[in-house]
């Protein structure tokens, strides 16, 4: 049973029904194609019926009655390919472009130099819908306004009104376009490989002629060229305008009554060889502001010996009584020169000036000169260095290698004070040398009942050798300290007694750079030959094995002699520390 949904009942909302038996959704195609455009499906003439609407036969089933109806008709054609799918020329021939190139031929007047002009073009041809449009490549300074000349449409052929076609176009042959001739010369790759493939012979490639003016004007043209001359005034001022040697001087006007050194600017001006000098005023100085000391002018360094018995202050010297001017190479950093009777000293220049000197006279140019001032004695020699090296002084460097492989690696000594004073004689001091930055402390042991406060005679510090130059002094190392030696620290004379054993393993491991009488006054002081080096240090590794074996009153004896430089007794966390020192 089917429900009429068309007719019987009004079309108001609630009394259409979905007509259930439909499977075809999509909308109805009522366009076609001629030759690549969509034209409306029109029925045939006199006939009466309706477009065929594709609600009725699909896509697919219009293509399967293409090639159905031939083998109806002829029967069954093995030999004949399937017809291709239909491709309109928009999808087709998108983005493909023949492209040709040519010239035209312009008439110049009014000019007896040339009478004609070529002009090169390139002519686009695109296939998707046959328009053509022509451009002319740009020329540098060439005077013509260039670019697109013909913008993209479809070109008439003739006066009837027929259009340009691909078909219409060859190498070798003139088109007429609003009146212009255009000759095609030739075509890129692809255009020649598309019309030999659509059957057409392509003419053979012409070249363009060359254009009369162009060639005029690659042409070298005749040039006056003036001689060279090295005084010619017009030449150097193109050449050294606002070329300018700037000093920084010293005047020296201590001579005259309430004279004083005042600091001034002298500039050289390379372009005439003139100079000015002028004087820097600080504020509130008490004198008049005219900071021109002297005007720009050229300063003569020797004039004729007939104008010298003239009185210098009414002179006036022309350029025929000059034998020289001053010149760059009169003027040098460090040096003093005398301008007008007066006496300045140039200590520094900018960077132009060095950089002129440089490159033109190497050898006029001295650096000033650093003085270091001599150590006054505070901080370091090092910290005090840096003070005269920048104005923002930097700490000095420090050798990181040697601070991390001998970080807390110290010698200690034993030590008596040389005097002369009986007070002096059960005086000990323990002497540490500190390998990571060689630097000296000195510690005093307290002794009861003796008067003198014990503790620390010494700050860690680098010690000079007696007798050196405070400038490059000479500082004491591993190799000065022996036992029975004498070292001086600062005026206080110390005689070395007894050393810690570790002294003579670690100089020994530096055998080659120490003295031989260093290390046989610490293996006498021992008891220990070089012969049975090895075979102690087997026996101290043999005794640090025995150690947990041994009983606890030896123990006690061997941790007390290894705690022989301490002045209190030792507590329980003290034996605890050596004895894993020790194992």
């Amino acid at each position: 049973m089917s429900i009429n949904t068309r007719h019987g009942l009004p079309f108001l909302p609630g009394n259409s029904f979905r007509d259930l038996t439909k499977s075809a959704f999509h909308r109805a195609q009522t366009l076609g194609f001629k030759n690549g455009y969509a034209l409306p499906r029109r029925p045939a003439v006199g006939t009466g019926q309706d477009p065929l609407l594709s609600v009725n036969i699909s896509h697919s089933e219009r293509n399967q009655l293409i090639r159905d109806i031939p083998k109806l008709t002829y029967g069954t054609d093995t030999h004949r390919p399937p017809p291709l799918d239909f491709i309109p020329a928009h999808a087709a021939y998108d983005k493909k472009v023949l492209r040709f190139y040519g010239y035209f031929r312009q008439e110049v007047l009014h000019t007896p130099d040339e009478h004609f002009c070529i002009r090169p073009v390139v002519i686009y041809y695109h296939l998707e819908d046959d328009s053509m449009c022509v451009t002319e490549p740009p020329v540098e300074n060439s005077g013509i306004p260039q670019g697109k000349l013909i913008k993209r449409q479809r070109l008439p052929k003739n006066q009837r009104g027929d259009l340009y076609h691909w078909k219409d176009l060859n190498v070798g042959m003139d088109m007429s376009l609003f009146g212009t001739v255009y000759r095609i010369t030739r075509c890129d790759a692809f255009t020649q490989v598309f019309m030999e493939s659509q059957g057409i012979v392509l003419n053979e490639s012409e070249s363009i002629p060359n254009d009369p003016y162009t060639i005029r004007r690659a042409q070298a043209q005749q040039t006056h060229i003036t001689p060279y001359d090295h005084n010619h005034q017009l030449e150097r001022f193109l050449a050294l305008d606002r070329q300018v040697l700037r000093f920084y001087a010293l005047w020296d006007d201590s001579d005259s009554l309430y004279g004083e050194k005042r600091p001034v600017t002298l500039h050289y001006y390379l372009v005439d060889d003139s100079v000015d000098i002028c004087e820097h005023h600080e504020a509130n100085s008490g004198r008049d502001p005219f900071p021109v000391l002297l005007h720009r002018q050229k300063v003569p360094k020797h004039i004729k010996s007939t104008c010298e018995p003239f009185p210098s202050c009414v002179l006036e010297v022309s350029p025929q009584d000059v034998k020289e001017y001053f010149c760059p190479q009169d003027f040098r950093v460090g040096e003093e020169v005398t301008l007008m009777g007066r006496r300045f000293l140039l200590y520094d220049c900018d960077d132009f000036t060095r950089k002129y000197y440089e490159q033109n006279h190497p050898d006029f140019l001295l650096k000033p000169l650093t003085v270091i001032p001599p150590y006054n004695g505070f901080g370091s020699l090092e910290d005090s260095l840096q003070n005269c090296l920048s104005l923002i002084p930097e700490p000095p460097k420090k050798d990181v290698i040697k601070l991390l492989e001998n970080d807390n690696k110290v010698l200690r000594y034993i030590a008596r004070l040389d005097s002369q004073n009986p007070l002096d004689e059960g005086r000990r001091f323990i002497l540490s040398y500190y390998l990571s930055d060689d630097m000296i402390s000195v510690f005093e042991r307290s002794t009861r009942n003796s008067g003198i406060i014990g503790g620390k005679f010494l700050e860690k510090t680098r010690v000079p050798k007696p007798g050196n130059s405070v400038e490059n002094p000479e500082y004491f190392g591993p190799a000065d300290f022996s036992i029975g030696a004498t070292v001086e620290v600062f005026g206080h004379r110390f005689v070395l007694m007894d050393a810690d054993r570790y002294v003579l393993s670690y100089l020994e491991s530096l055998s080659h750079h120490i003295p031989e009488h260093t290390l046989s006054s610490l293996r006498q002081k021992f008891g220990v030959s070089q012969t049975s080096d090895q075979e102690e240090q087997h026996e101290g590794k043999k005794c640090v094995l025995l150690w947990p074996m041994q009983p606890t009153v030896i123990k006690i004896k061997v941790l007390y002699w290894l705690r022989w430089f301490h002045e209190e007794p030792l507590t329980s966390m003290d034996f605890f520390s050596i004895q894993q020192k020790v194992l």
